[in-house]
């Protein structure tokens, strides 16, 4: 094997940990190309798991790795956020596990790769395709079997929740798991809040905040966040709340 092939080699295997996977992309502006590629994978040092991606032999890669290479290879504009996030930041004990979704959260004109999508990662995925709130707000990294992923803070995830309500969610379950988030930022809050284009997230959030008697709630200013005009049905024959212009499940009314 000539020098060049193996400082290729060396640079391939010092970037591909356990449980992560290398895209073409990254190979290509690694400076390794296609004819390396395949002589990598007919000598056994790389394995293909779809068309555009690659991990050790053997190895076993799950969602994390994948998620970390669309992110920091492919440098694609996703995030792992609502449930997902919350499960992942610890808030486990009030949601029901047995929905086995991993929620992606990007713009709306952002495709996920076909070795990505099409593979089994042991979950079902839902990428939800939205700008309701500013692409980076609330979106941190986050480190899952030691492996580097972004995803969407505790006062981000909530709204992302509340967001897929009534069509996803259960807004009461949605309620129970607010009700443990007693140690939310306000500042972060308010600055999504302002910048949120959805009137459902924004009323149900300053309705749920209310209701929990959150002691975060206190340093919102709600005088800076736009309401909108208008009735927002919910649900339909649900109880309706006057301050917040919306009708929700008679039984989130009753909790």
């Amino acid at each position: 094997m000539s020098t060049k092939k193996e400082s290729y080699l060396k640079t391939l295997f010092k970037s591909l940990n356990s449980g992560t996977i290398v895209t073409t992309e990254w190979l290509k502006n690694t400076g390794i190309s296609n004819d390396l590629i395949i002589y990598y994978l007919r000598s056994g040092w790389l394995e293909s798991i779809g068309q555009g991606a690659y991990k050790k032999p053997d190895d076993v890669v799950e969602w994390p790795g994948a998620i970390h290479a669309i992110q920091y290879q492919n440098r694609t504009n996703v995030h792992v956020g609502g449930l997902s996030a919350l499960e992942l930041h610890g808030f486990s004990h009030y949601l029901r596990l047995s929905k086995q979704k991993l929620y992606l959260f990007t713009l709306p004109n952002i495709k996920l790769p076909k070795w990505f999508s099409s593979k089994d990662w042991n979950k079902e995925i839902f990428q939800k395709r939205t700008a309701f709130l500013p692409q980076k707000t609330g979106v941190k990294e986050f480190e899952k079997n030691n492996i580097t992923i972004k995803i969407s803070s505790p006062e981000r995830a909530i709204m992302e929740c509340l967001y897929l309500t009534p069509g996803e969610h259960d807004l009461a379950e949605c309620y129970h798991v607010f009700e443990g988030m007693g140690n939310l930022r306000p500042k972060l809050l308010e600055e999504l809040l302002v910048s949120c284009n959805s009137l459902k997230v924004k009323r149900l959030f300053l309705y749920m905040a209310e209701k929990a008697n959150h002691q975060w709630f206190q340093f919102l200013k709600t005088e800076k966040i736009d309401m909108g005009k208008g009735i927002r049905m919910i649900v339909k024959d649900g109880t309706y709340i006057p301050k917040y212009l919306i009708s929700i499940p008679k039984e989130l009314a009753e909790l």
